[in-house]
């Protein structure tokens, strides 16, 4: 196969990708930077009116985007929203796992409810749904792209009463990196993005609860979603061809490493 001089197509366009978690904060920017590319964007969540707000915006930009509902803690609808995508905007290429929620509690103060809801969400969810989407990439002969959103909690935990999330994460980087080897023969490449702290809803509930983690930071700063933009790029695209089993780490220097 000859390639070109660089190698380094970040183009989507006619893909396909379906983005969890899109109603906000990284999977809402994830979704517009991959329209932006030429992808036609499945956005999914629970909040139908967000992403039906959003969809309508990347489509005034002359991008294309179906707005699906998506509860990742419900397997059925997991094994459904492949095939929705697929009926609204052909064949997935790409699957972005970004939903996640935080704990927000001290270990042994957690209810059975939440430990459940923490893992059924950050793990079991995208491991049902990487799973459904590989099945069809396998039937159809056809590559694929997964990028599972871990954190950079997975290898540095805080202390900040998000033990359990931070357990979650550090399984979806050992998710990627096995399932990026079983389904290498099938062309379908794994990778990950360990963000440290960026600005989003979900980081703003836990500067509430534990206050200004920045004075920490080596840079003093939460990073900005734009920030991830040319990594997420770089894992869809033709770029990265040879790239899985990998999780990138964006943080900014925060942990003074």
């Amino acid at each position: 196969m000859t390639y070109p001089l660089p190698n380094a197509s970040l183009d989507l366009t006619g893909q396909v990708a379906l983005v969890t978690g899109a109603s906000s904060g990284l999977g809402k920017r994830f979704a517009q930077v991959l329209a932006r590319q030429g992808a036609k964007v499945a956005i999914t969540g629970r909040r139908i009116d967000r992403l039906e707000a959003l969809a309508a915006d990347i489509r005034a930009e002359g991008g294309i985007a179906a707005p699906l509902a998506l509860d990742v803690t419900d397997a059925d609808q997991l094994l459904a929203v492949v095939g929705q995508a697929e009926a609204a905007l052909g064949p997935v290429d790409i699957l972005i796992n970004n939903a996640g929620i935080p704990d927000a509690q001290r270990a042994t103060r957690m209810s059975v409810e939440l430990i459940d809801q923490v893992l059924d969400t950050n793990l079991r969810g995208p491991y049902i749904l990487s799973c459904e989407f590989a099945r069809r990439r396998m039937a159809a002969k056809a590559p694929g792209r997964i990028v599972n959103i871990a954190s950079m909690a997975a290898f540095d935990y805080g202390g900040h009463g998000a033990a359990l999330y931070s357990i979650s994460k550090a399984g979806v980087v050992r998710m990627t990196e096995t399932l990026a080897v079983e389904w290498a023969r099938f062309h379908i490449n794994v990778n990950a993005i360990a963000p440290g702290a960026f600005a989003s809803e979900m980081m703003d509930g836990m500067l509430e609860r534990v206050g200004d983690i920045t004075r920490g930071f080596s840079r003093q700063r939460l990073g900005n979603p734009a920030q991830l933009d040319s990594t997420l790029l770089y894992l869809c695209s033709p770029a990265s061809d040879a790239v899985t089993g990998a999780c990138i780490k964006v943080d900014d220097g925060q942990g003074g490493r």
